[in-house]
């Protein structure tokens, strides 16, 4: 079987590598690392540990990297940690939010990758028409629904959020890992990708939510209680997803942000740092990753928190293994219950069916199909339908290269404040973005 992974040279591809070594029996014999960068693709594969039973191919071809590929993971930066870091401090610029798959920093990014993300799956379609394409690529749930339109079911967004934060509130109940392994704790999961609430969590037909959002105690003992506070969490009557801050904390993280350096400026430079020295030093890639790694899982998120991360917050759900559990299932494998990105469906009548939601689903060898789960509080709705319509109006601007929708995407943003803001984010893009001026007319 022959994976894919677009993206190749990317700083978290040794997880898959690792992880797909940990599970000879999915039957993947080839891996091919694609990336338009050849250093940093000879840096990655400086890290990865030989094995006869997994050949690694490093391809700068698209098409030579996907033709007659059995699946796909697609993680993808355009514009790379420069990009990002652009993003983020021209929306601090404009007095807004500038996180790289919230607000104003994932509406640029999104639209920066979009021609990319549609190239990629109408290469798949034409070169590999068999193949899933698992998206990794954020903002996922944008990305994931723009490649709907050529790959149809034949694309699932994934995202290690919702499986994360499931996990550290099983373990705050202290439920054994053993029977949320054996998908005996049904969790009653929905929104959008990086926009969504745990609304319930059973265990032998009893919901154990209620329990976790009387306890300070177990609120305080994993991240997401912590970061959201008691109060809030038992307003809400749910547990939302850590980027949900950016909405509810929006002041406190601004505030944040303009006393230090963003996630992006740390992130390149770390990145900087460990592909320089890769390259100087090949013998000692495999440390300096691990070193960069852990820098980097610990410094998570930092600007919505003040205090470290510790050992059972940085054991989050592990994007690599809910990748492969998800091929495993797909390629024939028992079937297995994810959380992952799909049509909606009449899962959530409210929404379009073409709407692609966060949800648990069921996954077997035909594709992800969306489980039943509670309605949608008000709040919860008028959130999605928002952040969705600014993302809808991004693909609109893409696939049309009509500037009047990218204005229309940033306008409608719940965390764009203004009209003339929106404009002022579009101008300051398409003048860092020439590529993306030609685009959008």
């Amino acid at each position: 079987m022959r994976l894919v992974l677009v993206g190749g040279g990317g700083f978290r591809v040794p997880l898959v590598y690792r992880a797909l070594l940990a599970r000879r029996g999915l039957g993947v014999d080839e891996l091919v690392l694609h990336d338009v960068d050849a250093g940093r693709l000879a840096a990655i594969s400086q890290v990865l540990r030989p094995d006869p039973g997994v050949r690694v191919r490093l391809e700068t071809s698209l098409a030579g990297a996907v033709a007659d590929a059995d699946f796909v993971f697609s993680a993808i930066r355009v514009g790379g940690a420069a990009g990002r870091v652009a993003d983020e401090r021209r929306a601090l610029a404009a007095g807004v939010l500038g996180q790289e798959t919230v607000g104003a920093g994932g509406l640029a990014y999104g639209l920066r990758t979009l021609p990319a993300a549609l190239e990629l799956a109408r290469t798949v379609a034409e070169l590999a028409p068999r193949a899933w394409l698992i998206n990794f690529t954020n903002p996922a749930g944008m990305i994931t629904e723009a490649s709907r339109a050529v790959l149809g079911e034949k694309v699932i967004g994934i995202c290690d959020s919702p499986v994360g934060l499931v996990r550290r509130a099983c373990r705050a109940l202290r439920i054994p890992q053993a029977e949320l392994q054996a998908g005996e704790v049904v969790a009653d999961y929905a929104g959008i990708n990086h926009l969504g609430w745990l609304r319930a969590l059973r265990l032998d037909g009893r919901d154990l939510l209620p329990g976790l959002l009387a306890s300070d105690t177990a609120l305080a003992s994993f991240e997401e209680g912590r970061l959201f506070g008691a109060p809030l969490l038992r307003a809400l009557g749910a547990v939302p997803n850590e980027y949900l801050y950016f909405y509810y904390r929006r002041a406190e993280v601004l505030a944040a942000l303009a006393a230090g350096p963003t996630r992006g400026e740390v992130v390149r430079r770390e990145q900087e740092e460990f592909y320089a020295a890769a390259a100087a030093r090949p013998a000692e890639a495999a440390e300096l990753w691990e070193a960069t790694r852990r820098r980097r899982e610990e410094s998570y998120l930092a600007e919505a928190r003040d205090q470290p991360r510790d050992a059972h917050d940085l054991a989050g759900g592990g994007y690599q293994e809910v990748a492969l559990d998800l091929m495993q299932a797909l390629s024939g494998g028992p079937a297995s219950r994810s959380i992952v990105n799909v049509a909606n469906g009449a899962t959530l009548p409210e929404l379009p069916p073409d709407l692609v939601i966060e949800v648990p689903c069921r996954v077997d060898g035909t594709g992800a199909h969306p489980l039943p789960v509670a309605p949608l509080e008000l709040h919860q709705l008028g959130l999605i339908a928002s952040v969705r319509a600014s993302e809808r109006a991004a693909i609109e601007a893409i696939g049309t290269g009509s500037a009047a929708a990218a204005l229309r995407a940033f306008a409608l943003s719940p965390l764009v404040d203004s009209t003339a803001t929106a404009q002022r984010l579009l101008d300051g893009l398409l003048t860092d973005d020439p590529a993306l001026a030609r685009i959008l007319t």
